[in-house]
């Protein structure tokens, strides 16, 4: 099995070096300054899991190579139309496409470009940033990558190899035979949590230390799952509980990586976290008040950003 990672980021380069160290055949497509640095002194991972240096192969969007058995779209959601022309030239007859983007919107155009067929559903469970000399840093004590044919659909080869291959580099998930209800959990919390740290500017502990935080945290989780539910991927009460659990713990420092872009003056996913998510309730007669108020300061931040009014 031959495995395209699109990108070597955070997620990206910890997940792929970590398949690569089990044995998996992992190429990575780069930009030309990234795939330079990594093909001179390899991809390195400071993870609590174990520090490495990986010597992995990389090419880039001029001569991609081809024969992938599945390609790995670990971009931001705002580069999904560069990572998909990126990919192209890559994509053979054979070729799975298995998206690790942040909630759902990203599926109806992957599969206009690509075909129904050809995509996947996926995502990754991690806490991961690049350092300052673009070395790849595990922060969280989990790093999970999930991944599933859309409607219960038995399991291509490539993805029963996936499978194999995440369970013997130690990642958490695997193959799942209801990915739509994972993809849903993971959005229900990602925009419950981004809305509120972006909207608040603080991470979970900060928020929950406020008066009405745990209301208004709770109040948006319930927005969240009506629209899963209304959509019929209701999680239920045991995954809800994983999710509060998360956006619950007084003093933590959990946080949406959204915040840290929206406080370095970066772009941020906010269309396609929050205002996905709202578009979804309010197409299904749903009041949603907190992740109005949030997607209106995620709008007006990107309309400040737009017109140079950011400090710096």
């Amino acid at each position: 099995m031959k495995i395209l990672f699109l990108g070597a980021g955070a997620v990206g380069g910890y997940f792929g070096a970590r398949l690569h160290q089990a044995g998996a055949d992992v190429t990575f497509l780069l930009r030309e300054p990234r795939a330079a640095k990594i093909a001179a002194g390899g991809l390195v991972v400071k993870s609590p899991r174990g520090d490495a240096t990986v010597p992995v192969k990389v090419v880039t969007s001029g001569a991609p190579g081809s024969g992938y058995d599945l390609a790995v779209l670990t971009c931001k959601a705002y580069d999904l139309e560069g990572a998909m022309d990126a990919i192209a030239p890559a994509v053979g007859p054979g070729t799975a496409i298995v998206p690790l983007l942040n909630g759902l919107r990203h599926i109806d155009t992957l599969r206009a470009r690509f075909g129904g067929s050809r995509v996947v559903g996926g995502l990754a469970r991690i806490g991961a940033v690049l350092g300052p000399e673009g070395e790849v840093r595990h922060t969280s004590p989990f790093a999970a990558l999930s991944f599933g044919e859309f409607g219960g659909a038995a399991a291509r080869q490539s993805l029963r190899d996936l499978d194999a291959a995440v369970k013997a580099a130690g990642i958490e998930g695997g193959l799942h035979d209801k990915i739509e209800h994972d993809l849903w959990s993971k959005w229900i919390m990602l925009a419950s949590l981004a809305s509120m740290c972006c909207a608040l500017r603080g991470v979970t502990g900060d928020i929950l230390a406020s008066e009405d935080g745990m209301a208004l945290m709770l109040e948006t989780v319930d927005e969240c799952r009506a629209v899963a539910a209304a959509a019929g991927f209701d999680p239920g009460e045991t995954g809800m509980a994983t999710v509060l659990q998360y956006l619950t713990q007084r003093g933590s420092k959990f946080a949406a990586s959204m915040l840290a872009d929206l406080e370095k003056g970066g772009p941020v996913e906010a269309a396609h976290v929050v205002g996905d998510m709202l578009a979804r309730a309010r197409a299904a007669g749903l009041a949603a008040p907190n992740l109005r108020f949030a997607n209106a300061a995620l709008q007006t931040y990107e309309a400040r950003r737009a017109r140079g009014g950011l400090p710096g």
